[in-house]
């Protein structure tokens, strides 16, 4: 890559994959709700998820401080304040970040989950997607921030996996938007993503054309796993890199964990397309992001 991306540019790459995100959350999430059905849009207000609400706190972060390196400490006292356990958070998440929030260093918060294994959930991929846009001019940076954002709250190897791979994918995303080269979305995350289930998922996804393969092979999240979700949501952006209703649609298609993989999906191919590529009546349908997100990145 041959660009240098300035503070201004980083933080609007990254409200670009925050939007993207947070849109393909709130509406996956109304799939859940009874009598909606695929191919017919829900009416609004779609509320956003916990998958909308830490991709705020990321992206609060990484405003708050003009370093290269993601402040984890001011990343973990965002999680901690401003969760909602009502959000849809999973048990274990909501046991770490009460925890985080009474005060526990979120190392050990982090290690001591699911009986000292570390969280192999998709909770670090599902809000990556702005981190990865905001390192768009180093896939090899946007590696290592990928890992460490994910250790705050992911102690296993897979999480932390599914976080790069998010992260190095709207990297990847939003270079290509910049330079206007082709790109092998795919085939980037993979030469970045450290070896793990992940991966491996990865790996055959660089095989797979079509979508209900894809969603056979891969996994759709039904067991919100980062080995089971994030290799199928980033088929879908690499083969809708250009088209956001389409990976969405897509992703619902598929069904089960939808509002993630939509989220992550969502958020990589906004990082390639902007704002311009979501519909503005899906915006305008996602309930409003929290006023202290947009404060943020007027600083």
């Amino acid at each position: 890559m041959s660009f240098t991306l300035f503070p201004d540019t980083r933080a609007a790459l990254a409200a670009d994959a925050l939007t993207g995100l947070s849109v393909g959350d709130a509406l996956g999430a109304q799939y859940f709700v009874p009598g909606i059905r695929p191919g017919v849009l829900p009416d609004p207000p779609w509320p956003w998820t916990d998958d909308t609400e830490e991709a705020c706190c990321l992206l609060g972060a990484l405003t708050a401080s003009d370093d290269a390196e993601l402040d984890r400490d001011r990343f973990a006292d965002l999680l901690g304040r401003h969760f909602d356990p009502y959000r849809g958070y999973g048990p274990g998440a909501v046991v770490m970040l009460r925890q985080i929030r009474e005060g526990t260093p979120w190392p050990l918060a982090a290690a001591a989950a699911f009986d000292g294994q570390g969280s192999a959930g998709n909770g670090a991929a599902m809000r990556a997607a702005p981190l990865g846009a905001w390192h768009a001019d180093s896939l090899a940076h946007a590696a290592v921030q990928g890992a460490r954002a994910a250790e705050v709250t992911h102690a296993h190897p897979e999480g932390i996996a599914g976080g790069v791979a998010v992260t190095v994918a709207a990297a990847v995303a939003a270079a290509a938007r910049l330079d206007g080269r082709p790109v092998d979305l795919l085939g980037a995350v993979v030469a970045h993503t450290p070896h793990s289930r992940v991966r491996d998922g990865l790996v055959l996804a660089t095989r797979i054309h079509d979508a209900g393969e894809a969603a056979y092979e891969l996994g759709t999240g039904t067991r919100a796993m980062a080995q089971d979700s994030v290799p199928f949501a980033l088929w879908v952006a690499a083969h809708h890199l250009t088209d956001y209703p389409r990976a969405i649609t897509a992703c619902i298609a598929a069904g089960g964990d939808v509002d993630t993989t939509a989220a992550m999906a969502g958020g990589v191919v906004a990082a390639h397309t902007g704002v311009d590529g979501i519909p503005a009546e899906w915006i305008s349908a996602r309930e409003p992001l929290p006023e202290w997100v947009a404060a943020s990145l007027e600083r």
